[in-house]
C-alpha cells in the first residue's frame, strides 16, 4: 500500500476520501487507485526526480496523480489551465517534464503545446474524461494496467509550482517540499501534513471550490488530506453549490478568495436563509486583500469561523488573524506564525523598528528556503541572504506585532486572488507594430480587486481608435491566457519615465486609486 493512504484505507477503508462533479472514491478505492498509478508510472519509464505536470481541472484523478507522486520520488508541476499553447508549452519544457496529464475540457490547447518545440522533452501523455486520442492515453487504462500491489522503494516525492515573474516568463518555485533528498521516506508528508491539521482542522471535511493548480488551492486540501481529511471539489466555481456542498457532506474547512466571499454575499436572501453551516470550523481566506464590507458580511452570516492568512508560493503561510482579532486590527493581515520572523527593511539596508515602513523580509525558522527554478539571478534578486527573502510588500509591524501592507515594491497585479505580472503582458502588446510605448498597471475593480488596464502610447504615424483597440485585444487573445488580458485600453502622447528610463507606475496607478482606502 502507498505510505500516505495506506493507514486510512485500514481504518476507515469504507469512509469518503473523495468527491468530484463525476463520482466519489473510498480510502480503500483511492489507495489501489493510487497504488496502480504509481506501478503504471514506473512501468513508462518514469523514475525518482523526474517530473509529471498536469493541466487539468478539480478531480479525483488530480489527487490520485499528486498522491502517486508524493510516494514516488516524482515532481508534479500543476499548470494554470487558462494559459494558451504557447505559455503552457513554455512551462513543459523548462519543467523538463517527461509526463503530461491533461483534463479533455483543455485537451485542444495543449495538444498544440505538444507541437511546439520546446516541449520535445514530452514523452507519456494522457487524457483524463475522454478516449485515448492522437498522442493521449486514456487515463484510466494506463492506471488500470498497473498493479494494485504495494509499490517497493517508495520516496518523497512534491509540487513545483509556477509563480509569473517580472521578466515575464512564469518560474518554477523549489521549495523545502518540491524534493528531498534521494531516498527520503514519502512518510515526512505525514508530519508535514500533522502540523498543518492544526491549523485547517484536519481530519474533517474539506471544501475545494477553487483551482488546485493554486498553491494555496492545493495547500489547503492536500495538505489536510494526508491527515485522513476527505476532500469534496467543484471544477467550476459555483456560490450557491458551495453551500449545498458544506451542508451535504458537512465540511469543517473551506478556502475562498474575495472574489468568492463577494458572490457568496451577493446571492438572492432564500438560498442564503436556506444554508445552515453548523459544521464549519474553519474558514480561510487569503491571496488578495479583501473589501472590509464584504469580509463583515461574512462574519455575520457564518460568524466567527473566518480566519485571513498572509503568505505566498514561496514563503507559504506567514501570519494569520482569525475573526475576533480582525474586529479590533481590521486592515492587518496578522501575527507571524510562530515558526516565521518578519523583517522590515528601508531602502538603505537598514532594519526598521515599529510603524516603520519598509520592504518586507522573512525568515522560516525550520531553514526552509526556496529557489527559482532555471534562474539563479531571480533566486538571489528575491533574498537579502541566504534563508531571508521577500515577496516584494512593503508593510510594517506595529507595537503589539501585527502586520500591516501598504504597497507592492514589485508591479503585480491581483485580480480574483490571481497574480498577474504586467512585464509578460507589456511583453506581448510592446511587440506589436501599433505600439510605441506601453505600461500595464491594476486599477480598481469591486468584484475582482484590481484589473489589468494597458495604457498605450501609438506608434509613430499610427492613431489612437476604437479599431486599434480592437486589435490589440485580437492580438492578447492570441498570446494571453484569458485573465491576464487587460480589460481596458487608455492611450497616452508619452509615458512618464525616470532619468534612467524606467517607468513610474504610481503616477500611472494614482488617478484610479483616488478616493480608495487602499493602494493595492
Amino acid at each position: 500500500m502507498a505510505v500516505l493512504t495506506a493507514g486510512f484505507a485500514a481504518e476507515k477503508g469504507d469512509e469518503l476520501a473523495l468527491a468530484d462533479d463525476n463520482g466519489t472514491e473510498t480510502w480503500s478505492e483511492f489507495n489501489e487507485r493510487v497504488n496502480r498509478l504509481i506501478h503504471s508510472f514506473r512501468d513508462a519509464g518514469l523514475a525518482s526526480g523526474d517530473t509529471v505536470a498536469v493541466i487539468s481541472g478539480n478531480c479525483n484523478e488530480w489527487f490520485e496523480t499528486a498522491f502517486a507522486c508524493a510516494n514516488s520520488g516524482l515532481i508534479f508541476v500543476p499548470v494554470n489551465w487558462h494559459l494558451v499553447a504557447s505559455e503552457i508549452a513554455y512551462i513543459l519544457g523548462d519543467s523538463g517534464a517527461k509526463a503530461v496529464i491533461a483534463g479533455h475540457h483543455f485537451i485542444d490547447e495543449i495538444a498544440k503545446a505538444l507541437d511546439d518545440e520546446q516541449s520535445a522533452n514530452i514523452e507519456l501523455a494522457l487524457i483524463i474524461g475522454a478516449p485515448a486520442t492522437g498522442r493521449f492515453q486514456h487515463f484510466d487504462d494506463f492506471l488500470a494496467a498497473g498493479s494494485p500491489d504495494e509499490p517497493a522503494e517508495q520516496s518523497f516525492g512534491g509540487p513545483m509550482f509556477y509563480t509569473s515573474g517580472t521578466t515575464g516568463h512564469p518560474k518554477g518555485v523549489r521549495g523545502s517540499l518540491t524534493a528531498m533528498p534521494d531516498g527520503a521516506d514519502p512518510s515526512i508528508w505525514q508530519l508535514i501534513g500533522a502540523g498543518f491539521s492544526e491549523m485547517v482542522a484536519g481530519g474533517g471535511r474539506t471544501v475545494l471550490c477553487g483551482p488546485f493548480y493554486h498553491s494555496a488551492q492545493w495547500a489547503f486540501s492536500f495538505l489536510p488530506m494526508l491527515n485522513g481529511s476527505a476532500t469534496i471539489m467543484q471544477h467550476k466555481y459555483d456560490s450557491a453549490g458551495v453551500l449545498k456542498m458544506i451542508d451535504d457532506y458537512q465540511a469543517t474547512n473551506i478556502h475562498l478568495v474575495p472574489t468568492q466571499m463577494k458572490r457568496l454575499i451577493d446571492l438572492p436572501d432564500d438560498v442564503k436563509s436556506s444554508f445552515d453551516g453548523s459544521s464549519l470550523k474553519i474558514v480561510l481566506h487569503g491571496a488578495a486583500p479583501c473589501p472590509p464590507v464584504v469580509k463583515q458580511s461574512m462574519i455575520d452570516w457564518w460568524g466567527p469561523v473566518i480566519t485571513e492568512y498572509y503568505g505566498s508560493t514561496e514563503g507559504s503561510v506567514i501570519t494569520l488573524i482569525d475573526s475576533n482579532e480582525w474586529v479590533v486590527k481590521g486592515g492587518s493581515v496578522g501575527k507571524a506564525l510562530p515558526n516565521m520572523e518578519i523583517l522590515v527593511v528601508g531602502d538603505d539596508g537598514t532594519h526598521l523598528g515599529p510603524n516603520e515602513s519598509g520592504t518586507l523580509y522573512f525568515r522560516n525558522a525550520m531553514g526552509t528556503d526556496f529557489e527559482y527554478h532555471n534562474a539563479p539571478e531571480k533566486t538571489a534578486d528575491s533574498h537579502l541572504e541566504p534563508g531571508v527573502f521577500t515577496t516584494g510588500d512593503v508593510g510594517y509591524l506595529d507595537d503589539e506585532g501585527y502586520l500591516w501592507l501598504s504597497d507592492r515594491k514589485i508591479d503585480m497585479i491581483i485580480s480574483g486572488g490571481v497574480n498577474i505580472y504586467p512585464a509578460e503582458i507589456e511583453g506581448v502588446l510592446g511587440g506589436h507594430p501599433l505600439v510605441g510605448d506601453v505600461a500595464v498597471i491594476g486599477v480598481p475593480n469591486e468584484e475582482f480587486g484590481e484589473e489589468v488596464k494597458a495604457i498605450v502610447v501609438p506608434n509613430d504615424g499610427v492613431e489612437a481608435s476604437d479599431d486599434m483597440v480592437a486589435t490589440l485585444v485580437a492580438h492578447c487573445r492570441e498570446h494571453l491566457a484569458g485573465y491576464k488580458r487587460p480589460r481596458s485600453f487608455d492611450f497616452a502622447d508619452a509615458l512618464p519615465r525616470t532619468g534612467t528610463g524606467k517607468i513610474q507606475k504610481a503616477k500611472l496607478r494614482g488617478p484610479f486609486w483616488e478616493g480608495h482606502d487602499r493602494a493595492i
